[in-house]
């Protein structure tokens, strides 16, 4: 097998991907940065979610916030919607899996606040009904997602894609997401 070959591939592709990914999003992606910075100094919170690897990038970027990222500063009010297992199985056991963020944001989402759904091909069901209830509460959205966006794009009111189909350089792309988007933000709100 020529591993060398398929390693420069995957670097080209990767390299090409994050670049149109920054080109093509940064107004919006400043947008987001934006929208957060006043949602946090009207005093509410961001709620984060997403499935499987997307679940490890809310818990992710919930970290960077609460604890820091680069910058010695108060914390801030981030929750990831994918931690708590409890509350996850028992909302899968009694209702159904589509609900899990749903009941979420229900109980813990305040009008004003921010969630921000992360999903690589945006039709994941629970993030999508979850998008939709944030709407109803008078939520701010935002998707964080690939390719065209799929089934949460009416959802949004900003949403960020990653201009490709494959998940890993989806998922690379929203990590560059989650460092830009916690750099900025404290610079925004401690510079």
């Amino acid at each position: 097998m020529q591993y060398r070959g398929l390693i420069d591939r995957i670097k080209r592709d990767h390299i090409s991907v994050i670049e149109r990914f920054l080109e093509q999003e940064e107004e919006k992606i400043i947008n987001a940065v934006v929208i957060a910075k006043d949602v946090i100094l009207k005093g509410g919170k961001i709620l984060i979610f997403g499935n499987g690897g997307s679940a490890a990038d809310a818990q992710h970027l919930a970290g960077e916030l609460v604890n820091r990222f680069k910058m010695e500063r108060r914390p801030l009010p981030a929750i990831a919607l994918t931690t708590d297992t409890s509350v996850l199985t028992a909302i899968s056991n009694d209702y159904d899996f589509s609900q899990v963020f749903v009941k979420q944001i229900q109980a813990l989402g305040t009008e004003g606040d921010l969630v921000m759904a992360i999903s690589t091909s945006g039709n994941s069901p629970n993030v999508v009904e979850a998008l939709k209830v944030a709407k109803e509460m008078n939520l701010y959205t935002i998707g964080l997602g690939g390719g065209n966006g799929g089934k949460m794009v009416p959802f949004c009111d900003t949403l960020i894609l990653v201009p490709s189909n494959e998940t890993p350089r989806i998922q690379e792309g929203h990590l560059v997401f989650l460092h830009l988007f916690s750099e900025l933000l404290e610079i925004a709100l401690f510079s």
